[in-house]
C-alpha cells in the first residue's frame, strides 16, 4: 500500500476523535474532508508520476489543498 502524505489524522493528530465524530454528525465538514481527500489524492498522483498535469494545474491542486485545510482547521478549533 502506497502511503499518501498529507492525510487530514496526519495534519490534525491531535483532532483524530474529533474528525470522525464532524464526518459523522456534520454534511458541511464531511464534504469539506472529502473534497480535501480527494485533492490531496489527486496531488499525491501528481507527485508520483502517475498523472500528468503541468505546473498551473499542480500549483491550483496545492492551493485548493490549503484552502480546503484552513477551513478544516477553523472547524476544528471551535
Amino acid at each position: 500500500m502506497v502511503h499518501t502524505p498529507h492525510e487530514l489524522a496526519e495534519e490534525f493528530p491531535e483532532f483524530a476523535a474529533k474528525i470522525h465524530d464532524l464526518k459523522l454528525s456534520d454534511a458541511h465538514f464531511a464534504r469539506l474532508a472529502e473534497e480535501y481527500h480527494a485533492t490531496n489524492r489527486e496531488i499525491h498522483r501528481v507527485e508520483t508520476g502517475v498523472e500528468a498535469a503541468g505546473q498551473t494545474r499542480e500549483e491550483n491542486l496545492r492551493k485548493q489543498r490549503l484552502r480546503l485545510k484552513d477551513e478544516i482547521a477553523a472547524m476544528l478549533s471551535q
